[in-house]
């Protein structure tokens, strides 16, 4: 009898094992349906938004763990896992069925879309894991951007102003130079042709004198023009 009692405890374990195998996969119907609004735009003085996401979970053991992704420029992260980052923020109860990721310091940069993500961790089937379809975020209009933004390209702009400013000035004071040195040369020049014009000029009037001057020694009067001496020794 023994050994039919220890084969009979052991027939009895693996059927339950069979059964719990069975229940675990059939019984386990866990289904997750998530809603989110697709469309959400904001002005651009809000600084402050809250994107929704409910939920409904059917035959889900054990409770849910709320996902909140941000799919931007081809890219995703992940901005809740474990906890949120930076500006980013979760309210609400999960045991409500909804939630609200709340964005604060919102800017133009935010413009996203925001993806909420239910998942029931005690369960294996994979309707227990599912995502919303999102919701794009876009905040328009021309955003009033802080001082803090502002200096960097403040900054770039007044150097680049500055340099500019300084070829433009060294460009003019090179060419004016130039100019002037042109100038001077020049005058100079007129100034030196002027003095050998003059001096060639008196050399000449020289010249032309010195030529009388002999001409009339080498040429004498005729004695009856010469004057008479007795004449004025009469008088």
């Amino acid at each position: 009898m023994a050994p039919f009692n220890k084969c009979k405890v052991v027939l009895v374990l693996e059927f339950n094992w069979i059964l719990y195998y069975v229940a675990r996969h059939v019984v386990d119907t866990c289904k997750v349906t998530i809603r989110q609004h697709p469309f959400k735009e904001v002005d651009y003085s809000v600084s402050t938004v809250n994107i929704t996401c409910s939920f409904s979970a059917s035959g889900c053991p054990g409770s849910p763990q709320m996902l909140w992704f941000r799919y931007r420029d081809s890219t995703h992260e992940a901005l809740c896992t474990p906890e949120c980052i930076e500006k980013f923020k979760v309210i609400g109860s999960l045991s409500n069925n909804n939630s609200l990721l709340q964005i604060n310091k919102l800017t133009v940069n935010d413009s996203a879309i925001y993806i909420c993500g239910i998942a029931f961790s005690d369960s294996d089937t994979h309707t227990s894991k599912q995502t919303g379809g999102g919701t794009m975020l876009v905040k328009r209009g021309s955003e009033k951007y802080s001082t803090e933004e502002y200096i960097p390209m403040i900054v770039f702009s007044s150097l680049l102003f500055l340099y500019s400013t300084a070829i433009f000035a060294i460009f003019i004071f090179y060419k004016s130079k130039s100019k002037l040195v042109k100038k001077t040369r020049k005058g100079d020049g007129k100034g030196e042709h002027h003095k050998n014009t003059s001096g060639r000029t008196v050399c000449r009037a020289i010249v032309q004198e010195l030529y009388k001057k002999r001409y009339a020694e080498d040429h004498h009067q005729p004695k009856c023009l010469e004057p008479d001496d007795t004449i004025y020794q009469n008088r």
